[in-house]
């Protein structure tokens, strides 16, 4: 049988591979540090579990509307116009089976076969595959060590052909969050030019050093060209509860949720009741979270900039660091040269269990990423590993 030939050219996520392959060797009693985590590692709040038992115990298990219940609809549409002075109406959005289904859906309903979509790298692994699913070609800009794209570049980057930007901010894998002077000089280009802004907000609420501004706040123009990505998982720990939403034009959520009541009829309804809560029910666990994550990123950017042979760039925002390996390619561990990121993860893994992600997977085969959705216990412990590795090769 001869299978579709672009099924055959999608990848596989290196995360969740390398996640699963982690907790396949915990589960045979071997001591590994992993630092490939994109999810929190806290426990859901519990207002928000209870929230689904009451809403399966009133039977709330049945089909939905496809773009979801109108309460959560009218809790999103709440949420954005009360942190970014956004006005969506509960029409403008669509729930969805998590942000990478959101993702889907937008690609889905505003690409054509070769339509170009500009991504700024280093960039989320799954982005170009969302892309190439939809038949459009992923075309890739370099960034500078702030690990983010100018108006300069993307203007640079534009064809005839182009339909879409990717702006992630903060950003997965980097976690650099753009200012609002830069979000107005790309919302000018992307006004001009007439391309759509796939604006993935996903970490919105985790932000460190400055405030989170959304792209289509800068004007009604560039407000009407964005579909703005966001959910429930980040923010909420709640990954395994598949939530995802956005909000655009009327016309591109309508075509959006047409496509989804075809590929998904709902998402889950007991999930979207649970999620009404998470908007509107106490905020308090969102800024433990939070602070528990700065905290972190304080410690894991200390130690690897005390490391030799390694650094980074303290992010802004998200839970991710790219850590430079720069210093330690070429180098050999037990006579195998390191040539780039993919070598040093397999390594570092078999001789130190600690698991990283490489860089190659997001465009960037100088860094590895590390999250530190893990205790601190784990990042001092695991960064005495990483340091020991590399004190080892020679």
């Amino acid at each position: 049988m001869v299978l579709s030939a672009k099924a055959l050219g999608i990848v596989p996520s290196v995360t969740l591979k390398i996640t699963a392959l982690v907790k396949q060797m915990r589960k045979e009693g071997r001591d590994v540090i992993g630092f490939g985590a994109g999810e929190p590692d806290f426990e859901t709040p519990r207002n928000i579990i209870d929230a689904a038992k009451k809403a399966l115990d009133e039977g709330y298990t049945r089909y939905t509307p496809a773009s979801g219940v109108i309460e959560l609809r009218e809790a999103v549409a709440q949420r954005l116009e009360e942190k970014y002075a956004l006005k969506y109406a509960p029409e403008d959005i669509v729930i969805s089976n998590g942000a990478k289904h959101s993702l889907f859906n937008a690609f889905a309903a505003l690409l054509n076969p070769g339509d170009e979509v500009i991504i700024p790298s280093p960039y989320w692994v799954t982005y170009p595959e969302l892309v190439a699913m939809s038949d459009g070609v992923p075309v890739f800009i370099e960034t500078n060590g702030s690990f983010k794209a100018t108006a300069g570049q993307i203007k640079a980057a534009i064809t005839k052909k182009t339909k879409a930007l990717i702006l992630n901010s903060p950003s997965n894998p980097c976690g650099s969050v753009y200012t609002r002077d830069e979000l107005s000089a790309i919302a000018d280009v992307a006004v001009d030019a007439g391309i759509a802004v796939i604006s993935d907000e996903i970490y919105d609420e985790l932000i460190y050093d400055t405030e989170h501004i959304s792209i289509a706040s800068l004007g009604r123009q560039i407000k009407d060209l964005t579909v703005l990505v966001n959910g429930l998982s980040k923010t909420y720990a709640m990954t395994g509860w598949r939530i995802g939403y956005t909000a655009s034009a009327r016309r591109i959520a309508q075509a959006m949720g047409a496509y989804q009541s075809h590929a998904a009829s709902n998402a889950n309804s007991i999930a979207q009741y649970a999620s009404i809560e998470a908007l509107r029910g106490p905020q308090d666990t969102v800024k433990q979270m939070r602070d528990a994550f700065d905290a972190r990123r304080r410690l894991l950017c200390n130690l690897i900039n005390n490391t030799d042979g390694i650094s980074c760039a303290v992010p802004g925002g998200a839970f991710y660091v790219m850590m430079d390996i720069g210093g330690v390619i070429g180098k050999k561990c037990d006579g195998r040269v390191i040539g780039g990121s993919l070598d040093f993860a397999e390594m570092l893994l078999e001789k130190e269990l600690t698991a990283v992600i490489p860089g190659k997977a997001f465009g960037a085969d100088r860094y590895v990423r590390l999250s530190y959705a893990v205790s601190e216990q784990n990042i001092i412990k695991g960064l005495e590993r990483i340091g020991g590795f590399i004190k080892s090769l020679n």
